[in-house]
């Protein structure tokens, strides 16, 4: 009786460990997925539980402050009050970075590389001075973790933090990864990875990682989702033939001569000087049509610098357009916009602007660009 009280006993206690474990284990997890705190990123304001794209809407739906920091979007979907489409079709291609200016100092360049405002920080101590030709074949190794970039940039025996590069000796190195993208925040698996490959690369070129903390690491990732989904904006106008279709052979022309590009894709993108986009366009048809009614010319609002005047330019090309081929500045639902009702999209156009700025992530800016590309 003695063995069977204490056998009762002894399994009691293991059952009542187990649920303590199991308790403990839960409440982690609940900060790790539950906890939420103050960003820059994410002041005071409404911010939309899950992702939705911003709109521009020619209607009474009212602008947030400028420096309100969530740009948060109408519950309705884009395109519900009559006015251009800033919702993006599947297909439409993303305003590429701009490639380094050679004569950027290497300082500047660096802050570009590996920026704490939209990288997770990954300092490492090197037991020993290395040169950069021992360190680039290794750091390769660890360019991605998922879809999110991963950089190194070092400080040199001259002082100064650069890009890794052959010929020159650094005594510490500084890694980032990107916390969020147009399409995901920095995620508990990729993290992980990041950590073991990042330990490995480590191991390789005799440097010891500072980890940070995995739970502030993901609330700062979330938090910088939240930014990029409430400023992910598309602005577009519609060119409808007031005739017959026009000829695919016939815009040809038109669209060189206006200065597009012609893209692979079949879409055409307006150069901005420096080897980005100001805006797209695009035939709504595949590549197989001869002919179409319907123009759809794109602004990538984030991407481009409020100096180009991107909407304005947008416009402008719109209505050289409208003049050569005969046609109407429409909406999604084929209703005509007026002079006044663009102008009021770009007063809407320029508070998005002061609202970017106001974040310290303006638009058109490498931090922007790295953010929406």
């Amino acid at each position: 009786m003695s063995l069977i009280a204490a056998g009762g006993v002894f399994i009691a206690g293991v059952f009542t460990y187990n649920k303590w474990q199991e308790y403990k284990a839960r409440k982690s997890m609940e900060r790790v997925f539950g906890v939420e705190h103050d960003d820059v990123l994410m002041r005071q304001g409404d911010v939309p539980a899950e992702r939705a794209e911003p709109s521009f809407h020619l209607g009474d739906v009212p602008m947030p402050d400028a420096g309100s920091g969530a740009y948060a979007a109408p519950d309705h979907p884009a395109g519900a009050v009559p006015g251009p489409s800033v919702t993006p079709d599947d297909d439409t291609p993303p305003v590429p970075v701009r490639s380094a200016d050679a004569s950027v100092p290497p300082a500047e360049l660096a802050t570009c590389l590996v920026d704490p405002l939209i990288d997770c920080l990954l300092p490492l101590e090197l037991e020993a001075p290395i040169r950069g030709d021992k360190l680039l074949p290794v750091l390769q190794k660890l360019r991605f973790v998922g879809s999110k970039p991963v950089h190194f940039i070092g400080l040199a025996v001259s002082g100064d933090w650069e890009p890794i590069r052959h010929g020159t000796v650094y005594t510490k190195l500084q890694g980032g990864v990107q916390l969020a993208s147009r399409t995901t925040a920095l995620n508990e698996l990729e993290y992980s990875e990041l950590i073991t490959r990042l330990r490995a690369v480590a191991d390789e070129i005799a440097a010891e990682p500072q980890i940070p903390d995995m739970i502030e690491v993901m609330q700062e990732a979330k938090n910088l989702h939240r930014f990029v989904a409430n400023h992910d904006a598309q602005l577009g106008v519609n060119l409808a033939s007031n005739g017959a279709p026009w000829a695919i052979s016939t815009l040809l022309g038109a669209l060189e001569k206006l200065g597009f590009d012609v893209r692979p894709d079949g879409r055409y993108a307006m150069p901005d000087g420096e080897g980005g986009y100001l805006f797209t366009l695009s035939t709504n048809v595949t590549l197989a049509e001869e002919t179409t009614s319907r123009l759809t010319l794109l602004l990538d609002v984030p991407c481009v610098s409020p100096a180009r005047d991107g909407f304005g330019s947008m416009i402008g090309c719109a209505k050289s357009l409208m003049g050569r081929l005969d046609a109407t500045i429409v909406d999604d639902y084929n209703q005509p916009l007026s002079d006044e009702a663009l102008a009021s999209i770009a007063d809407q156009v320029k508070d998005f602007y002061a609202d970017m700025e106001a974040s310290d992530i303006p638009a058109g800016s490498t931090r922007a660009l790295r953010l929406f590309s």
